[in-house]
């Protein structure tokens, strides 16, 4: 007997994936955990059902939520990572050597703990010395902090249940204060493409407008996520945009990756015609 793993992206729309082995499940304080492991994507993460990451495409994502920010601005020292409870978003960050400090406020332990044991291919970022976790709200975590942090990578879950506080205007607002001069936020935008997906985009992405007077979206292409098209947001405290960046100095670093480069960088903003109407509507 075959059996699948199915998403609904919309109700007339699902991802399915034949699946080999249920490896872990249980109920947090906070959400559903779940380990698959599957012949085309590997091993893969859900939280109350929907997917977070496959072994197979990860690596897109986390390359596009911290190289983008880190080309843009190389004197990063100081970082909160707010969600990235599997630790890809962290590996990717600590082959920076100029980074001293990482803070993490993740809210659940228990994904942290799951993925220690199931994704080793991801959960290798939180053994950096430079990494400190903190099992908390996000959203309270970073309130009263001022000037403090270079970037706020917000690695977090969809704008309801646990992420629901992260999409706020009062968050960008206190990620805002908690930003030094200079600073970057970067958060996980969702998908344009289907309608519930697309509104929570344009949320965001007016409330962010609202708070940063320097706004940007970008995109990348995630097989398993809604649509495979998804979006992220760039906003600086002050002048830095994500294009004035030496792609000469970033490329020196020796960095191997699978997806980002310099060409991607700058071509990832340029955006489609019907994402350009959405976000500015």
């Amino acid at each position: 007997m075959e059996i699948w793993f199915s998403e609904l992206h919309t109700p007339d729309v699902k991802l399915s994936i034949r699946v080999d082995r249920h490896l872990h499940s249980e109920q947090s304080e906070y959400q559903r955990i779940d380990v698959f492991d599957s012949p085309e994507f590997g091993r893969f993460l859900t939280l109350d059902g929907y997917m977070m990451l496959t072994e197979k495409d990860e690596f897109i994502y986390h390359e596009m939520i911290t190289h983008v920010a880190m080309a843009a601005k190389p004197d990063v020292k100081k970082v909160l990572v707010i969600g990235a409870g599997d630790g890809g978003t962290l590996r990717e960050l600590t082959r920076y050597p100029g980074i001293w400090h990482i803070d993490v406020a993740e809210i659940d332990e228990r994904v942290v703990s799951v993925c220690k044991e199931y994704l080793e291919q991801t959960a290798c970022g939180f053994y950096d010395n430079r990494v400190h976790m903190h099992f908390t709200d996000g959203l309270k975590y970073v309130r009263g902090k001022e000037n403090f942090y270079d970037l706020i990578i917000v690695d977090s879950t969809d704008p309801f249940g646990p992420g629901e506080g992260l999409f706020t205007v009062e968050f960008y607002g206190n990620c805002e204060n908690a930003l030094a001069d200079g600073g970057i936020l970067i958060n996980q935008h969702e998908s344009p493409y289907y309608e519930n997906d697309a509104r929570a985009c344009t949320r965001a992405h007016k409330r962010i407008k609202s708070v940063f007077e320097n706004a940007y979206v970008y995109q990348a292409h995630i097989p398993t996520y809604p649509s495979g098209h998804w979006l992220f947001g760039f906003a600086s405290k002050g002048n830095i945009t994500p294009f004035d960046f030496d792609k000469k100095a970033w490329e020196a670093l020796g960095i191997k990756t699978r997806y980002y480069n310099t060409d991607i960088h700058t071509g990832a903003f340029a955006l489609p015609t019907y994402v350009k109407e959405l976000l500015a509507t």
